[in-house]
């Protein structure tokens, strides 16, 4: 995606009722090109273009494929899938789900849930009518800590769940595509993944922040379950 070669230089006035990592935070959105674009587009958030951006190089999205969005709020990931795979009101092939309450979305069904709880891989199988997923996607992430082996654990800790959901829902030859964030414990799970998909790959997307840790692997071609 291009932008213009300008850089944004808007800053915030000092603010006593806000922190400085506050403040910090504000300017960064505000000086995010991928912030303005994504208000531009209607996208409820810069996390769409890091969806849009690995299927560009993948080529995951297919009309017709049914696709699950873990952690789906607010929705951004879900907005993408739904006019890349064309699902409608009228056949909704796009599913998200989150403890967080979303605003709808329309061709997507949007289920405020646990999705580790015993019964949801049936409850997602029933908003399928029957059929399993062909992908399933996460781009969630555990509140930070700011100790950086903490916050690695709990990130896989959470990648780990999505994965258990994700092989018992997907289609022989189903993608998966997850957030992971650095820190040397994901090279074993990474290992484990390559078993069970045809091939595994990582990828920062060119929206993904520069100082961030984080990375996306996507595996395709799920071999299925014994």
């Amino acid at each position: 995606m291009q932008f213009n070669n300008r850089p944004l230089k808007t800053k915030l006035h000092k603010d006593r009722k806000r922190s400085e990592s506050s403040t910090r935070w504000l300017q960064r959105q505000m000086n995010d090109p991928y912030v303005a674009e994504a208000h531009r587009l209607g996208f409820r958030g810069r996390a769409a273009f890091k969806i849009q951006q690995m299927d560009k190089q993948f080529h995951f999205f297919k009309p017709g494929k049914r696709v699950v969005d873990l952690g789906c709020a607010p929705g951004g990931w879900t907005q993408v899938a739904v006019k890349a795979v064309r699902s409608t009101p009228e056949n909704p092939l796009v599913i998200g789900m989150d403890l967080l309450p979303a605003d709808p979305i329309a061709g997507a069904k949007l289920v405020q849930m646990d999705f580790t709880t015993e019964d949801a891989p049936k409850v997602l199988q029933n908003l399928l009518d029957g059929h399993k997923a062909d992908i399933v996607m996460s781009d969630m992430a555990a509140n930070t800590t700011g100790n950086h082996m903490t916050d690695h654990l709990r990130i896989m800790n959470l990648l780990k769940m999505a994965y258990a959901f994700a092989i018992q829902v997907l289609n022989p030859g189903g993608v998966f595509i997850a957030k992971i964030f650095q820190g040397g414990t994901e090279n074993t799970f990474l290992a484990q993944m390559k078993r069970d998909f045809t091939v595994v790959k990582h990828v920062k997307p060119d929206a993904s922040r520069k100082d961030s840790s984080e990375f996306y692997v996507v595996a395709t071609g799920f071999k299925g379950r014994p």
